[in-house]
């Protein structure tokens, strides 16, 4: 269609030719008769990422950031300027006092209902949780998904936000093999590590999530980095351990 229109309404201005190419790599519309480089600067309106379904594709637009899932807000609520405007010159006084009391006024409007204030206490938990683990920023936006889906199964009535939050990151781990512990995650968040199990344990099996078996070599390099051991004992440590998965010791243990 695109085609179409520019051979309807443009012609080369060297030899009068409507054959004309669009090449979408480089953004430029070429006579094909002649060479000569007609536009330079097509923009393409398709958008930067596969969608493999048609639901993908109708959901997916060019309206800015991605979704961010570990923002209470999704990473999709607007910010009110409060001292320069869209041309980057800076407000009068009495416009950015005007200014700091909509933002204000639009802030508290954000933090009325209940469900709203949990979700930022809960989104902020889990931040101060990924940072004090160095956890990436990919298996903390999945826990904030199964955060999200106790918090629309009723899971979360009854229970700390906090709790909750770090059972839904310890799943996020598990599900990765990202190499942290229950022990490592209780002793960073403000709840025990019994009712983080607890919570755990209710998650994957109210929402049904199916966890990788725990492979103990993916913690043997860490372990031995933090107690500092030699290379031939970390190597002996692998030995041990695969003997012990022959014989089947590790199953069902949980770490």
């Amino acid at each position: 269609m695109q085609n179409l229109r520019l051979r309807q309404k443009i012609l080369c201005p060297e030899c009068d030719s409507p054959s004309l190419v669009i090449d979408k790599w480089t953004g430029e519309v070429v006579c094909s008769n002649c060479g000569l480089v007609i536009l330079d600067e097509v923009l393409s309106r398709n958008p930067e990422w596969r969608a493999f379904t048609l639901e993908e594709k109708r959901s997916r637009r060019r309206v800015g950031a991605p979704t961010d899932y570990s923002r209470f807000d999704k990473g999709l609520s607007t910010i009110i300027q409060i001292n320069r405007n869209a041309f980057g010159h800076l407000l009068p006084a009495e416009t950015r006092r005007r200014m700091w009391r909509l933002r204000r006024a639009h802030i508290r409007s954000r933090m009325q209902a209940s469900d709203s204030r949990s979700l930022m206490q809960a989104m902020s938990e889990l931040w101060r949780l990924s940072e004090k683990l160095h956890i990436p920023s990919f298996i903390q936006e999945m826990a904030a998904v199964i955060y999200r889906k106790a918090l629309n199964a009723n899971l979360i009535q009854g229970r700390s936000i906090a709790a909750v939050v770090a059972a839904a990151l310890y799943a996020a781990c598990r599900f990765t093999k990202m190499s942290r512990t229950l022990k490592e995650i209780a002793e960073t968040s403000v709840r025990d590590k019994k009712e983080i199990s607890r919570c755990y344990f209710l998650i994957i099996r109210k929402l049904g999530i199916k966890m990788p078996f725990a492979d103990p070599l993916d913690h043997i390099s860490r372990i031995s980095e933090k107690a500092g051991v030699s290379g031939e004992a970390q190597s002996l440590a692998v030995k041990i351990l695969r003997k012990a998965k022959r014989k089947r010791i590790t199953t069902a243990k949980i770490h």
